[in-house]
């Protein structure tokens, strides 16, 4: 084991405010959503940026703790990077202690030329990848790094551009693959404290190494993710309790004071209880 190593997990067990921010808060959404069950064998999905890369060292702690019984695989999927992004991850991987498993896709060569929702076209085949080699390797839940900051965003995003209210869910069941599941136990844990324990421990990570956004992010949606992020950032500039009044929004739903509302496909009014 490195010392570097030992100092990554040394803070997530010991350190005064990265145990409670990252760790606790970990804990505590698998506890609150129920993310995880004894037997359970978990495909955790590295795409190689901070916010992966830590999930996994908090599922490693986890485990250590052994007061769950569950499995993982700490699986990556090469969608076509550059042979330097490659690099970073593998030597992430080794500096961190997370026995990395690389498969290979040609989801950037499929992608690349597409001019029309880029980002959702891969995002799809990315899931779909993931999924099939996690039950390839007899996982039964895939687990993805999307944190708190992450949720809020996705809640305007949906009201601003779609004309809807919709959130980003703490765990889905898959509608095409059979008994898998995905959970998303970073859900409580905010960005800002994992940019700051990357910095305490002078971890570099991948950013962004899609082809498309290198090329351009106009229209794009992380140009639109960008956007309600600085207004997230302005309005809390006012009310320091913004962002916890977005996420609280969708848990304090009054369907009395709705018009109209979707459940499991079918649309429904208030007028059909008026």
């Amino acid at each position: 084991m490195s010392t570097k190593q030992e100092e990554i997990e040394k803070s997530i067990q010991k350190h005064k405010r990265y145990h409670k921010v990252l760790f606790s808060s970990f804990t505590k959404a698998i506890n609150r959503y129920e993310l995880l069950s004894d037997g359970d064998r978990v495909a955790v999905c590295i795409s190689g940026g901070k916010d992966s890369m830590i999930m996994a060292k908090l599922f490693q702690e986890l485990k250590h703790h052994r007061k769950m019984n569950f499995d993982t695989e700490f699986i990556v999927m090469d969608p076509g990077y550059k042979e330097e992004n490659r690099r970073l991850i593998e030597e992430n991987g080794k500096t961190m202690g997370i026995p990395l498993k690389f498969f290979d896709s040609t989801i950037f060569d499929t992608v690349f030329e597409i001019e029309k929702n880029p980002c959702y076209l891969c995002a799809r085949m990315r899931r779909g990848y993931l999924y099939a080699k996690a039950k390839e390797l007899g996982c039964n839940k895939i687990a993805l790094g999307h944190h708190y900051d992450d949720v809020i965003e996705t809640i305007l995003m949906s009201m601003i551009y779609g004309g809807q209210i919709q959130t980003m869910m703490p765990k889905l069941k898959s509608q095409n693959f059979e008994g898998m599941e995905l959970i998303r136990p970073m859900y409580l844990v905010r960005e800002e404290d994992i940019i700051a324990f990357s910095a305490y421990h002078d971890l570099k990570f991948l950013r962004c190494a899609c082809r498309f956004t290198e090329k351009s992010l106009t229209d794009s949606g992380e140009s639109k993710r960008l956007e309600v992020k600085e207004l997230i950032k302005a309005l809390k500039d006012t009310n320091p309790f913004v962002e916890s009044n977005i996420f609280k929004s969708v848990e304090n739903v009054h369907l009395d004071t709705v018009i109209s509302y979707k459940s499991r496909g079918e649309k429904h009014s208030f007028l059909e209880d008026y």
